[in-house]
């Protein structure tokens, strides 16, 4: 993942609800796919294994992000777990065969979970964080992002 790209997911995650987090791990998560597909078509075996492991670990929090007193929870748990085996078997066998079979569950579910966050009005999960103001300054081929309040106590009540 490159660094711009993790920057914007840090700042999606400091201004986003609980069900906007999901759908973050979502993106996350098929981010990471693409990342294991273009190592595999380089041939290049750790990157590809790597990246599994990474989007194995974002398939892990949505696992532990269900609510199980939600009928609901349980069928995406199945799915989670089949997605789980199924990366696994990628990896065993460096194979992209799997990874499309997780990719196409992970898109329909990303999109299923877009439709709810937009629904979803509650507030931020995270407190007391900057704010972030863009499209206000062009730089040269760059959209510049400004940041207002930077206090000392920045992410912490005080």
């Amino acid at each position: 993942m490159t660094k711009e790209l993790k920057q914007q997911f840090t700042l999606k995650i400091s201004q986003a609800n609980k069900t906007q987090l999901i759908v973050i791990l979502y993106e996350m998560l098929l981010s990471y796919l693409d990342e294991a597909q273009e190592a595999h078509q380089n041939g290049n075996r750790a990157e590809f294994r790597e990246a599994i492991r990474k989007a194995r670990g974002c398939l892990k929090e949505l696992m532990a992000s269900l609510h199980f007193e939600y009928e609901p929870a349980m069928n995406l748990l199945q799915l989670y777990l089949y997605a789980n085996r199924e990366m696994t078997r990628a990896d065993i066998r460096n194979s992209m065969e799997e990874l499309e079979h997780v990719r196409r569950i992970m898109t329909k579910l990303h999109e299923a979970y877009e439709k709810v966050s937009d629904q979803d009005t509650s507030e931020p999960v995270m407190a007391n964080i900057q704010t972030v103001y863009a499209g206000l300054t062009y730089g040269k081929n760059t959209l510049t992002e400004n940041l207002a309040d930077q206090g000392s106590n920045r992410g912490f009540r005080a």
